[in-house]
């Protein structure tokens, strides 16, 4: 109590902007948020065309070619845990970590430095992620994903979220940690069209 004003004196927070309505609020330093606030709408989340518009300002993308609404879809998708088609300033987060390290990976095995990863390379790239695959389905995803023998880094990403949400939803339904589950034929269809 300050004696000489008769009232409670006041600490002084950190400069935070506000967030959207029922939302957090972050830290006004902090890059991603500015991001983030400049194509989010009123509802404090971002859809596929907003993200592809906020990565493409970050410039996360590097060299590269900017990523395509599909990909975006399905990034949003790949968090999109409450089923809206959008994404919060949290999970745009997590999803910058995950690009960026999806980015060092792929960086790391382009060893001609094409600005592509080649099937070879691809085998390594997913290794080094932590996915024991065996042959046939590292084939699958090189025809998948590759154009002319050369997987882009948009189709590179997009191959990273799809192996990422597909192996969280079988994690989450593997509750023994056996490598197999039995899924119903709806929830089968969830789990994959979803991404």
């Amino acid at each position: 109590m300050n004696p000489q004003m008769g009232m409670m004196q006041q600490t002084m927070a950190p400069t935070v902007h506000g967030g959207f309505y029922g939302q957090p609020q972050y830290p006004a330093g902090d890059p991603m948020w500015g991001y983030f606030t400049a194509v989010a709408g009123q509802d404090g989340e971002i859809d596929a065309e907003e993200l592809q518009r906020c990565l493409s300002q970050a410039g996360i993308h590097g060299s590269y070619t900017p990523f395509s609404l599909e990909t975006c879809r399905i990034m949003i998708a790949m968090l999109d845990r409450d089923f809206t088609g959008k994404m919060g300033f949290n999970e745009f987060k997590e999803l910058w970590g995950a690009l960026n390290a999806w980015k060092q990976n792929f960086c790391a095995v382009d060893h001609d430095r094409s600005g592509t990863v080649e099937p070879h390379e691809m085998n390594q790239a997913i290794l080094s992620m932590g996915y024991r695959l065996n042959p046939p389905t590292l084939n699958a995803i090189v025809k998948r994903y590759s154009k002319n023998g050369r997987i882009f880094f948009d189709d590179y990403v997009a191959c990273c979220v799809k192996l990422r949400a597909l192996t969280d939803a079988f994690r989450r339904r593997d509750s023994m940690q056996q490598g197999m589950v039995n899924f119903i034929y709806d929830d089968f269809l969830q789990c994959t069209m979803a991404i």
